[in-house]
């Protein structure tokens, strides 16, 4: 398929008024081509290009058959899924044949679209490990710069990863729920036992792209519940059975202090992590990396534009070019006084975003029939659900962004809609045309641009 849209590329390239041209035949436009002339050329046309797609998969059929002919081993493949991807192209270092991510690293996954160029990967020592030690904070250090300040100084695991993501948007009052997640005898204290028991599930199970961070962490707590005493990952297990392996280099095959193990459980790894430690680092990471996307924008300065607001808003979304230009030409139009939004607004909207569930679910018992809201009712709605309130302001630039029709009235089904985009942080799959469909798509996108 793509090297037939590479074809259709080079007609176009060398005849630019070629799809022109034949959209006119096809289209029976120029009624000056006889019809004995017609009907062949089309005929032809549309045959050559119908034999050139029956090639394609003739032969991509073909190279199919031939893989299938090797040995199972040649064969296997490990069929990526979006985050793993992601942390495989953002991950700057290896240990023992494994990959992890330093927090520098772990940062800019989350609000750069591409990793930062480098050369290779660092490959460190047992060393090199040994000295994270030095580096990592204490609980009672911990800050809303900590993964700043480290830089390159820390080693963060796949699994260790899908935590983190799972943080970013989890909101305040699921906090104690995922602390009783890992707190296996419910002393409300978890020790590193525990912690390392959902890891082990997190690092033998295969998650979907669809699947949201908080149903990924709820099925790794039903596997918890079903675990024998037998396989706690207690100091007397075998290293080689703690953790499944993979060809990626995912899943550790041996137990590595880790940067967070080393912050939560001490450098002997002897001390327990209460609920209020575990709250304060769920705050804290949260605030670091909203801190970072609005000083990305900001540029040092105390506000960022309602159109740099509306970016971020957007930046996560499957828009296409024409609905993204859409909205920021509409908040143009309607925004008259340019006040900026501070970081304190920001911060306080994206908190809400992370109750998006329950507002979805205030506005559906309140509306019955998804009517559009007013802005009274979408203020009203946010302080129940967060107990914050937003500032006028920031409403109307909500408002100037996702009201259609200029009436004062927000679809909220819409803006719901757009906002999860925003949470799955570009991890959401949808579904891709295949086959003769693309090729339609292709052939209609040329024509189009012509």
């Amino acid at each position: 398929m793509a090297a037939l849209c590479k074809l259709l590329r080079d007609l176009k390239k060398y005849n630019p008024n070629f799809f022109r041209q034949f959209g006119k035949t096809i289209g029976n436009e120029n009624r000056n081509i006889p019809r004995n002339i017609y009907l062949p050329f089309t005929s032809v046309v549309t045959g050559g290009i119908a034999l050139l797609y029956a090639t394609l998969k003739f032969q991509s059929f073909g190279k199919v058959y031939a893989a299938q002919l090797k040995s199972d081993e040649e064969t296997k493949t490990v069929k990526l899924t979006s985050r793993e991807k992601r942390f495989i192209r953002f991950a700057s270092v290896e240990f023992d044949g494994q990959l992890y991510m330093t927090p520098q690293d772990f940062l800019e996954s989350v609000v750069e679209a591409e990793p930062r160029p480098r050369f290779k990967r660092k490959v460190l020592n047992q060393k090199d490990i040994e000295k994270l030690k030095d580096y990592t904070p204490t609980l009672s250090q911990g800050s809303p710069h900590m993964f700043r300040a480290l830089r390159d100084k820390g080693i963060i695991s796949y699994t260790e990863y899908l935590f983190l993501l799972s943080i970013l948007t989890k909101p305040q009052s699921g906090f104690h729920i995922a602390f009783n997640m890992f707190d296996t005898d419910g002393n409300q204290r978890v020790d590193k036992n525990e912690f390392l028991v959902i890891e082990k599930l997190l690092a033998g199970k295969k998650f979907e792209d669809s699947e949201p961070m908080e149903k990924i962490f709820s099925h790794a707590w039903k596997g918890k519940r079903g675990l024998t005493p037998e396989a706690e990952p207690l100091e007397s297990t075998p290293v080689q059975e703690q953790y499944v392996n993979d060809d990626q280099g995912l899943q550790r095959r041996h137990i590595v202090n880790t940067t967070l193990l080393i912050h939560f459980f001490g450098a002997k790894g002897n001390s327990d992590l209460n609920f209020e430690s575990f709250r304060k680092f769920m705050l804290h990471l949260q605030t670091e990396v909203l801190e970072l996307e609005f000083s990305e924008f900001s540029k040092g300065l105390p506000t960022i534009s309602e159109i740099d607001f509306a970016k971020i808003l957007l930046r996560y979304t499957y828009l296409d070019t024409d609905e993204y230009d859409m909205y920021l030409d509409r908040l143009l139009d309607r925004i008259k006084d340019a006040q900026g939004i501070t970081f304190e607004e920001f911060h306080v909207f994206c908190q809400f975003l992370n109750n998006l569930e329950d507002f979805s679910i205030a506005m559906r018992m309140y509306t019955l029939a998804d009517h559009p809201i007013s802005k009274d009712e979408f203020h009203r709605a946010v302080k129940i659900c967060t107990g914050t309130n937003l500032s006028p302001h920031l409403v109307d630039t909500v408002f100037a962004i996702f009201d259609e029709d200029g009436d004062g009235l927000l679809s909220y089904r819409e803006f719901i809609a757009i906002m999860k985009d925003r949470l799955h942080r570009g991890f959401k799959s949808y579904a891709k045309n295949e086959g003769w469909q693309a090729f339609k798509i292709c052939v209609k996108q040329e024509m189009k641009s012509t």
